[in-house]
């Protein structure tokens, strides 16, 4: 296997959890203006993750 699309496969997983880390702090989230940093952090991290993920893993070619 080729340790690009390893990478990629690993990034795309870590943003998923990060972006459904994200929806469970909103869920339970307060009024209050100190939620608003874990999720703005673990959304924008996750979401980082995730799509430079799916695009390393669409743009490394097969070699077998």
């Amino acid at each position: 296997m080729n340790i690009k699309r390893i990478f990629g496969t690993i990034l795309t997983v870590l943003g998923i959890g990060g972006l459904i880390y994200t929806a469970i702090l909103f869920s339970s989230a307060n009024s209050d203006f100190e939620s608003v940093k874990p999720l703005l952090i673990y959304g924008i991290l996750g979401a980082v993750f995730f799509i430079s993920g799916i695009s390393l893993v669409r743009t490394t070619k097969d070699e077998s």
